[in-house]
């Protein structure tokens, strides 16, 4: 069987992945800078095309405020309308495929890149943490068994130089790469949305 996580194939291949990704520039940060835009957008990246009334059913909002929020998004191309979906009334939007950047090293050179940076950051790690703590606190107990054995938290600490973390962050990224690659439009009766978190970063220094 082909090592597909070998270290030069592997960082080859996710460059090559990656290569294309857009780095949201400080126009398009400060239009995500918003807590229910960044959730909106969240919505669909991880489950597919919504309507307004859609995202206001599962937002608690009206229509009007997701329609308006919608239209913001998709001044900066974060979001495009499906024109072959829906109606003049019932509009379907979608989050255009490919790799996106909020780490954008201009922007973080101004105060307002760097604000909006940082509303952008954290709306979208709080929600990916209360998906967590949703389903520690309710999914590890009423998901089926299928989903229990096929999910995973873990927490694991190595000693390691720049380059080894680098080359472990590699390899992790080329096999999220492949299932994504893979299942991105899978369909069938027990697929399911599925996020697939990795976090690889160094420890802060102890005092004392």
């Amino acid at each position: 069987m082909e090592n597909t996580t070998d270290t030069p194939d592997a960082a080859a291949r996710v460059e090559e992945h990656h290569s294309g990704d857009r780095v949201l520039d400080t126009g398009a940060l400060r239009a995500l800078a918003h807590p229910l835009r960044v959730r909106i957008y969240d919505i669909l990246s991880q489950y597919g095309p919504q309507t307004a009334s859609s995202l206001a059913e599962k937002l608690g909002e009206s229509s009007g405020s997701t329609s308006y929020h919608l239209r913001a998004l998709a001044k900066q191309d974060l979001i495009q309308e499906i024109s072959d979906r829906g109606t003049g009334r019932e509009r379907w939007w979608e989050r255009p495929a490919g790799g996106v950047s909020f780490a954008n090293p201009d922007a973080m050179k101004t105060p307002a890149g760097r604000a909006a940076t940082q509303i952008v950051m954290n709306e979208f790690f709080q929600n990916r943490h209360d998906q967590l703590m949703a389903f520690i606190h309710g999914g590890l107990s009423g998901s089926a068994e299928q989903w229990q054995d096929g999910s995973m938290i873990s927490t694991a600490t190595a000693r390691l130089t720049p380059e080894q973390s680098k080359e472990l962050s590699v390899k992790i990224m080329a096999l999220i790469d492949d299932a994504v690659d893979n299942y991105r439009n899978q369909t069938g009766e027990d697929v399911r949305p599925v996020t697939i978190r990795a976090d690889v970063f160094p420890l802060p220094e102890l005092g004392g």
